[in-house]
């Protein structure tokens, strides 16, 4: 197997993460790279938090290195590291892709509820007009969040275990599409047309499911963000409980068009 072509020349991309082993974003980037014909490769790269801010300043100072792509669990510290947040990323206060402008400031936005909601139409699952339960506030939950609303979904329920940063999410969605977005109940699930788990939990086989099928109504869509594994616990017992699934790359595929405005690859 041959890898990416790799010279002085080359331009370098980072995914950073803790962990990394999960991530999927270089297998298919990489071969995007080469089918554009642009000199560049992404690599992971692992990072606690407590190193996160020397991490993403000592990159981002090297002449080569042109963006960062963010996730588990850096993406509402991120936003802290920047010099400007794009408008999903100041509604959400989550970022997963940075870049530097031509001034050399660091610029920081969201592509992941884009990339949710667009994967979701490709499926040819409806937004507009949905009721949507989210579990998870955080980096994902918040992007998808925000992507729904955005998209039409008439009512986005949330529940996350972190309560301040529940709220925090809550008042900024409210600023934007007041009374579409509450803390959630055991009728949103319930009643509910699309059910999202945008937690970390499914990353690991020990994890328990975020949420129970069983609780789901029968035809609602139960999806996932969790990429790998491919099947998460929750997808296969929703799935053996007849309720439809959807995956957790779909979100990562639909947001390549995203990457490719942001970063400007042609």
């Amino acid at each position: 197997m041959t890898g990416p072509d790799i010279s002085g020349t080359t331009r370098l991309y980072a995914v950073l993460g803790d962990p990394v082993a999960q991530v999927r974003a270089p297998g298919l980037l990489n071969p995007l790279f080469a089918r554009l014909g642009t000199h560049a490769v992404l690599v992971p790269v692992q990072v606690r938090p407590d190193g996160l801010a020397e991490v993403v300043r000592g990159l981002m100072r090297a002449g080569n290195v042109d963006g960062l792509l963010v996730t588990v669990p850096h993406k509402a510290a991120v936003c802290a590291l920047v010099d400007e947040l794009g408008p999903t990323a100041a509604v959400t206060g989550t970022a997963n892709a940075v870049r530097r402008r031509v001034d050399g400031r660091l610029y920081a936005e969201n592509f992941d509820g884009l990339g949710f909601v667009r994967g979701l139409l490709a499926a040819g699952r409806p937004v507009r007009d949905a009721h949507v339960f989210v579990a998870g506030a955080g980096g994902a939950g918040g992007a998808v969040a925000a992507a729904l609303l955005a998209a039409g979904a008439a009512r986005v329920a949330l529940r996350d275990p972190d309560t301040a940063r529940l709220s925090g999410l809550l008042a900024r969605l409210a600023d934007r599409w007041p009374g579409r977005a509450h803390t959630a109940g055991p009728e949103d699930l319930a009643g509910a047309d699309v059910v999202v788990n945008a937690t970390p939990l499914g990353m690991r086989p020990a994890d328990p499911l975020p949420l129970d099928p069983a609780d789901v109504r029968a035809d609602a869509v139960v999806a996932d963000v969790v990429m790998k594994p491919h099947e998460t616990a929750l997808l296969r017992t929703a799935a053996a409980l007849g309720r439809p699934v959807h995956h957790g790359i779909h979100m990562l595929e639909q947001q390549v068009p995203g990457y490719r405005e942001f970063f400007g690859w042609h």
